[in-house]
């Protein structure tokens, strides 16, 4: 899966729930974007390919609702 200039090349695993409903502090900007869900942060780990063309194990976080799918993913720290 391609995600803003980056590949995520394996499944996400350890995924955890990080902030959910009135917790997720960009709810608006979700909402008037991707439309009214149940939003969630989450977390996990899978391994990513950079723009540069390097390998490695990252942590990423991204939202999801119901029905949207995952959406934002970002990088948040690098692991290998």
């Amino acid at each position: 899966m391609k995600v803003q200039g980056l590949w995520i090349l394996s499944e996400i695993k350890d995924i955890e729930v990080i902030a959910s409903g009135r917790g997720v502090h960009i709810r608006r900007y979700l909402e008037r974007h991707y439309g009214p869900g149940r939003r969630r942060k989450m977390k996990g780990i899978a391994v990513v390919q950079l723009a540069d063309g390097t390998t490695c194990e990252a942590e990423i976080h991204w939202y999801e609702a119901h029905g949207i799918g995952r959406r934002d993913f970002k990088i948040k720290r690098l692991i290998r």
